[in-house]
């Protein structure tokens, strides 16, 4: 199956269209920010017959968007603390990733919460009432049962057999619940790129905004250095934690969620994820993440940055230590610091609502996902906190206010029924004749990045031994998803460099894979 009219991205393209858009006619919606939301608000605008150009800085997902946990939430945290409003609204976007949109990319996930020692029959009652008020978010928000399974109590025997890692010496047993899971936070951005393409939006990767005005924004092109302007009827601004650098009064209080990477022997064969209670608190768990690639995410801490924000944060020690320390607290055999070969750390946009004065700011575990759609005093239109799993619903409140502060002849949002780049219903993916890994990252594409490497046998084995990435998808990252580079394609559409060890050892075959097939995607008549 060929791409979706219209959808591919590549340097080729970028290259037209830049100089179609800098110092060219006005167009009805300029976007700034390629994350999840940035890449939402660009889909959302041009579904409804915007004409939208959307830039970036960097790349796609080069930032928070990346660096999530892959999980799209049930908002089963947002209840517990009796935020309704928010867990309903996660329930509902979740089912609709999962049914509608992007069937392909996102999965139901088994979780289990061991019961251990460390945890009380109180809590681990408290826990299974969670769960179960989880299911009925699940139900309220009309997704079906065979989408996301009932959740239940597990005998020892069985907790066991999901994730035989655990420590046996006073295992109760666990509970099994349920979530959605991402293939991949950075290729749900790839794919919500190449739709909004495919609807006639122009996205611009490597074009920074330097100056936001009412009517557009000076840019620079960061790989010549030139400058110039792109004119545009209203202006979004969706650059995540760094929204606040372009426009006046807006706070944000960036919250850091931390991740380790292990190699699957490091905790042996998991059948599912689990839920790890961080001693001492009521709602707090650090999760184990098991990936399509064989590797493992454990994570995730929530604490406050202050200070100026990086490109990219490192993950911190002490962040590390902490997660270790909670995960040695349920195996029957610790990780040490040595079995960890990678980090990522992510900040969240979360809005800042304390007084500009007050003594102590809140924890940045309190304070609300709820997003915010705020217009500055100049006439542009800012979007911030929330979370992944609500960026279509954050990106259609954003274009919603943009379309009325400027008059837009728009009709109301229809991404909520609008399949991604990719997506088919579960049967019809499941008949692809490609393998599941493949269908899992391409969908319906699948069999078109497997045709790439029928017709040349060198793209058909792995870049990187022992990992599943191949060179056909490397092709495809460049002449379809939007990669310029080598770091586009390491990075952020195969993840292998979320292991710096493995990120130098398959360097070179990128390296050469590009140098092959970028001169013939950047001739570019202008």
């Amino acid at each position: 199956m060929t791409p979706l009219s219209g959808s591919s991205l590549s340097a080729a393209r970028r290259a037209r269209e830049l100089t179609g858009s800098v110092n060219g006619d006005a167009v009805d919606v300029l976007v700034v920010g390629l994350g999840v939301t940035g890449a939402g608000a660009a889909l959302d605008a041009a579904a409804r017959g915007l004409r939208v150009v959307a830039v970036d800085a960097h790349d796609l997902a080069f930032g928070t968007s990346r660096f999530s946990s892959k999980l799209v939430h049930g908002g089963l945290r947002y209840l517990a603390s009796g935020r309704l409003d928010v867990a309903h609204e996660s329930a509902v976007e979740r089912g609709i990733l999962m049914e509608r949109t992007a069937p392909h990319l996102v999965h139901a996930q088994p979780f289990v919460l061991p019961l251990t020692p460390l945890v009380s029959r109180g809590q681990a009652a408290l826990a299974r009432a969670g769960f179960h008020a989880g299911d009925t978010l699940r139900l309220a928000a009309r997704t079906a049962r065979a989408t996301l399974p009932a959740p239940r109590r597990l005998s020892v025997v069985e907790t066991r057999h999901l994730a035989p890692a655990l420590r046996l010496d006073g295992l109760r047993g666990g509970l099994l619940s349920w979530d959605g899971r991402l293939t991949d936070d950075a290729r749900l951005v790839t794919a919500l790129a190449r739709t909004a393409a495919a609807r006639g939006a122009r996205i611009l990767t490597r074009v920074r905004a330097l100056e936001l005005t009412a009517t557009g924004a000076r840019v620079r092109d960061e790989r010549t250095g030139e400058e110039g302007e792109i004119r545009a009827s209203a202006v979004i601004n969706a650059a995540g934690v760094w929204a606040g650098g372009l426009v006046d009064r807006v706070r944000i209080r960036p919250s850091r969620g931390t991740h380790l990477v292990l190699r699957p022997e490091s905790l042996g064969p998991l059948a599912a994820g689990l839920h790890i209670p961080v001693p001492g608190e009521t709602n707090r768990f650090v999760l184990v993440l098991p990936q399509d690639d064989g590797r493992v995410y454990v994570g995730l801490t929530d604490e406050p940055v202050d200070g100026d924000i990086p490109d990219v944060t490192e993950a911190p020690e002490t962040d590390i230590g902490f997660l270790l320390d909670v995960l040695g607290s349920v195996l029957h055999a610790p990780v040490h610091r040595d079995d960890v070969v990678g980090a990522f750390a992510g900040l969240r946009p979360l809005l800042d609502t304390a007084p500009e004065h007050a003594d102590a700011p809140p924890r940045t575990a309190d304070i609300s996902r709820r997003h915010a759609v705020l217009t500055s005093s100049e006439g542009v239109v800012t979007v911030v906190g929330g979370k992944l799993t609500t960026y279509r619903r954050m990106a259609e409140d954003a274009v919603d206010a943009a379309v009325r502060l400027r008059g837009l002849a728009a009709g109301p949002s229809t991404t909520a029924s609008l399949p991604l780049v990719g997506a088919a219903p579960p049967h019809a993916l499941a008949g692809l004749p490609a393998p599941r890994r493949l269908v899992r990252r391409h969908g319906t594409e699948a069999p078109a990045v497997l045709a790439l490497a029928e017709r040349d046998p060198r793209l058909t084995g792995p870049v990187l031994p022992g990992h599943p990435v191949t060179g056909a998808e490397v092709l495809w990252a460049v002449r379809h998803e939007g990669a310029l580079d080598e770091e586009d394609v390491l990075d952020r559409r195969t993840r292998i460099g979320l292991v710096p060890a493995d990120r130098a050892a398959a360097l070179d075959a990128v390296r050469a894979l590009l140098a092959e097939d970028l001169p013939r995607s950047t001739r570019c008549p202008v």
